[in-house]
This record gives C-alpha cells, sequence and structure tokens, in this order.
C-alpha cells in the first residue's frame, strides 16, 4: 500500500512525502513487508500471522542471522555426522539447510504454519547435502515423531513458547532424540536491568500482554524467555547432559551461548 497525493511530485515533494509517510513504504528491505503488512500480521493469531508474513520474511530482521548459523554449523562438524536431524519451528528454513550438510540420512522441519513451510520447501531444495528434506506441520507441543532423531536444533522461535509450556516442550524434543542425541541452539543469560536489551524486551512484552488480552485469537511472542541458567536446569531435569559454550562473538552478540544437550 502507498499513499497517492493529488500534488505535483516535485523532489521535494517526493522527499517530504517519503518522511512523512515512511510507515506506508516497505521496512527493512525493498522486499520486506509494509508497516501495514507486519500490523496485519500482528493482530492476527500467531499462525496466521506467519502464514502472511512467510513470503518476505527473509527479508526482516526477524531471521536468524546466517553468521550466527554459520558459526553453529562449525561446531556441529566436530559433533557430527548425525544420521537424521529436526529442525524445530523450522520457519522458512535457514536453521534446516544449514544441518542438511551435517546429516546422512534425513532431515525434517516442524512448523505449525503451512505458508512457512511453503517457502522452506523452496529455498531448501538446493541446500548443500545429500539428506533427504522432509516438511512437517505441527505442534511442537506434541510432535507426530518417535525417537527417530540424532540431532535438534532450534532457533528465533523460544518467544513462541509460553514459559508454562517449557517443561512440556522440553519434554517433547527428550522424547524425538534417540539416546545420545544432541540439542542445540543458542540463547543468552537475562541481560543486565540497567542494559537498553532487558527495558526495550519488557516494554515490548508488556504491549503484547495488553494486545492478547484485548484481542483475540491470541499472538504469542515474547522476549527473554529460555535463558540461562534456568533453562540448563529444565534440561537436566528432563535427562538432558549439558555443555553451555561462549560463542565468541563480539558487540550486540556477546552474550550469546552456544547450548549443547546430549540425551544422557
Amino acid at each position: 500500500m502507498r499513499w497517492i497525493l493529488p500534488i505535483p511530485e516535485t523532489n521535494y515533494v517526493k522527499t517530504a512525502t517519503k518522511r512523512f509517510f515512511f510507515l506506508s513504504d516497505t521496512m527493512f528491505h525493498p522486499k520486506g513487508p509494509t508497516f501495514w503488512e507486519l500490523a496485519e500480521q500482528a493482530l492476527s493469531s500467531t499462525q496466521r500471522g506467519y502464514d502472511l508474513l512467510a513470503p518476505k520474511f527473509d527479508y526482516t530482521p526477524f531471521r536468524t542471522p546466517q553468521f550466527l548459523l554459520d558459526a553453529v554449523s562449525e561446531q556441529l562438524t566436530a559433533l557430527g555426522p548425525f544420521d537424521a536431524g529436526l529442525d524445530i519451528c523450522c520457519g522458512t528454513g535457514a536453521a534446516l539447510a544449514t544441518i542438511r550438510r551435517h546429516c546422512r540420512c534425513r532431515v525434517t522441519g516442524i512448523d505449525f504454519s503451512q505458508g512457512m513451510l511453503q517457502v522452506a520447501r523452496q529455498r531448501t531444495a538446493d541446500a548443500p547435502g545429500e539428506a533427504s528434506l522432509e516438511f512437517v506441520r505441527g505442534d511442537v507441543l506434541a510432535m507426530p515423531f518417535t525417537a527417530a532423531f540424532d540431532l535438534a536444533v532450534c532457533f528465533g522461535a523460544f518467544g513462541h513458547i509460553l514459559q508454562r509450556d517449557e517443561p512440556r516442550f522440553v519434554a517433547e524434543i527428550a522424547r524425538v532424540l534417540r539416546p545420545g542425541g544432541r540439542f542445540v541452539f543458542v540463547t543468552t543469560y537475562m541481560p543486565p536491568w540497567t542494559s537498553p536489551h532487558y527495558w526495550f524486551s519488557r516494554l515490548f512484552n508488556a504491549a503484547m500482554r495488553v494486545r492478547n488480552f484485548l484481542i483475540k485469537p491470541e499472538f504469542i511472542m515474547y522476549y527473554l524467555t529460555f535463558l540461562l541458567p534456568k533453562v540448563e536446569t529444565l534440561l537436566r531435569q528432563h535427562g538432558f547432559e549439558v555443555e553451555v559454550r561462549n560463542m565468541g562473538f563480539k558487540g550486540m552478540w556477546s552474550a550469546a551461548r552456544l547450548v549443547i544437550a546430549t540425551r544422557s
């Protein structure tokens, strides 16, 4: 959607119009969603919101950064190879494409958004690796799998798991992993209360709770979830041995930690 003004399009008018109505232009990237498309997503249910966003998701900052996936891939090289891998809440398949090279037989992506799965299918077809690719629409709190995987990963999706559901989530991951299977992901510790990150996240969460109180169906997305050291305790309670590694990033990613949880 773009605004059309019945006035001459001088350079000054073009510049002023763009600045004044910037929210109607594409956000983040020329191929990314507009402000109004993001607003429609935010006012939808979580599932419908991601169905709407799926074609443009990779042009937003919500996609897991490639440098982080590459760093995890380096760590997986020493841990693998694996027979079967699972990408939990796979979205458009960025992590799915990354772990395919580390798996010999098959890689499965599970997500509740059909739109995201459709994009993932298209964008991972030529990903490096020989493992077959499978795409499953399902609930990650009740996954339709047996203990069939040697590797499970999850990136950028923990905010969609309510804190009260985290024990169930971890129990499901333990259930679908074979003995010795690895659950690998990136998280952080709680940022200090003096940091801008802390207050931005708290304000966002407060706004989301107000939105979900006033508007149904809910859109579930919260920050500062699945953090260390609480998640380490939760993993151990469900039979995992846990290793936490500093990823060595600088700047805003310096707090990132790689968690390797092994089903014992």
